[in-house]
């Protein structure tokens, strides 16, 4: 009877716009961790952990019906509760929610938190840019000073400063509710006229909400957006006062900027003072530097409105978040020095199935101890354990056979000079440890 010919299935593959962050990937985002830890805690800021799933109004409300993210790129579904949920797009609008919620109004103000965070939207993937992608972010709820957003930038800057990357702040300010309609009926007007030499994105965007436009990046629109009305020039005297002092403060400070009025950010919940962070190359600041805009690092801003929006007290607050995947671009691109993951010292062996017993032991023995040790306990050959072990470049291999399970001993390998001794088992961590001391000693 003929065997039946088993049709050999098609492999997994990743989900369009997602990606693996692999094995050697992965010191980068250790040292990016510990970093983003290291300057929060200096200034203050303790870490906080939102859920991955929200409702979808949480950031409907926040960032806005007419922004790309909620028309275009949330992931929002019914699960089996009919419950209307999004995957978290966005930082802000969740520690919104969490500070509303867990009654962080009776902490002392400000509160000061930061998180490092997956998020997830739909957008078109590209160099640097996935569809679940990181970022962390810094948010100050409860001060109005200009000072908070000040800092903030400061923080920012210092953060690219760790990694050799010069930036340059491309800062504006978007007033507020009182002062923002007449520029934004003053704005209309003029792109109205422009209507027809506009992107549809921006044509579309100009129905909705026209200071959109001025967050383009198609190539068309940059040239009209350059001769744009200015938000500045419609200041109300508390925005430009803040405005002034935040200028006031970066330049005592010697934080770079430059002011750019076409910096607006995507989302609805802005006010106030907006930035954007862009490599030091891209100085000049000008609103038609497609490259600049395209490659901005990361962005922030105040946002005086949003926990009042959310269903809280009036809560003046202001932060900012940076992608972590254009981060970690970053690094390699200036070089900057990341730890390699620590190179085990020695190097256990083992011939036969008693020896691997007692191999087991002693390799917890030597962890115990603070000692790097690597093992293959899987190969039974000696042969392609020590091959293993010069591979790995280690200064001692300690070689447990049968000889060795009846003598009660081990014997340890000079990796350098092929010299072996034979030691009591069980003084087998106590000699290593002697050993690695004086190599160091003699290395140095």
């Amino acid at each position: 009877m003929l065997k039946k010919e088993v049709k050999k299935r098609k492999p997994f593959q990743l989900v369009k716009g997602m990606r693996d962050i692999l094995p050697e990937e992965q010191r980068y985002w250790d040292f990016t961790r510990d970093l983003i830890d290291r300057v929060a805690k200096s200034y203050g800021f303790s870490r906080i952990d939102t859920p991955v799933l929200e409702f979808s109004d949480l950031f409907v409300r926040a960032v806005g019906t007419s922004t790309d993210i909620v028309e275009k790129e949330m992931y929002s579904f019914v699960d089996q509760g009919e419950d209307n949920l999004a995957l978290r797009p966005e930082g802000t609008a969740a520690v919104g929610r969490a500070y509303i919620e867990h009654g962080m109004l009776n902490l002392p103000q400000p509160v000061k938190l930061y998180y490092f965070e997956p998020m997830f939207r739909r957008d078109r993937p590209q160099a640097g840019r996935y569809r679940q992608h990181y970022q962390f972010g810094f948010e100050v709820i409860g001060e109005p000073d200009a000072i908070i957003d000040a800092q903030l930038i400061l923080i920012a800057s210092k953060i690219y400063q760790a990694i050799n990357l010069p930036v340059n702040i491309q800062i504006n300010s978007i007033g507020c509710p009182s002062c923002r309609p007449d520029f934004e009926n003053e704005l209309k007007d003029y792109l109205k006229k422009q209507k027809s030499k506009l992107s549809e994105v921006s044509q579309a965007r100009l129905l909705k909400n026209p200071m959109r436009v001025l967050d383009s990046k198609e190539k068309e629109d940059l040239p009209i957006i350059a001769e744009a009305p200015q938000q500045i020039d419609f200041l109300c005297e508390d925005c430009r006062n803040h405005f002034t002092q935040v200028l006031e403060y970066l330049d005592d400070l010697g934080v770079p900027y430059a002011l750019n009025p076409t910096i607006v950010r995507g989302l609805d919940y802005y006010t106030k003072t907006t930035f954007e962070i862009w490599s030091g190359a891209d100085e000049a600041g000008s609103p038609s530097s497609e490259a600049g805009r395209q490659s901005a690092l990361g962005g922030g801003g105040r946002y005086d409105g949003l926990l009042e929006l959310l269903g809280g007290n009036p809560t003046p607050a202001s932060g900012f978040a940076c992608g972590v995947e254009r981060f970690i671009a970053q690094i390699k691109e200036t070089d900057a020095k990341v730890p390699e993951k620590p190179k085990p010292e020695i190097f256990l062996g083992q011939l036969g199935p008693e020896a691997r017993k007692k191999a087991i032991v002693l390799f917890e023995e030597l962890q115990q101890a603070g000692i790097r040790v690597a093992e293959n306990f899987a190969k039974s050959g000696l042969k392609p354990q020590l091959e293993m072990a010069d591979k790995l470049g280690v200064k001692f291999t300690i070689i447990l056979g049968q000889k060795e399970i009846i003598d009660d001993t081990v014997m340890i390998r000079d990796m350098e000079n092929g010299i072996q001794e034979v030691v009591d088992f069980h003084k087998a961590v106590t000699e290593i440890k002697k050993r690695l001391e004086k190599s160091v000693v003699s290395d140095q």
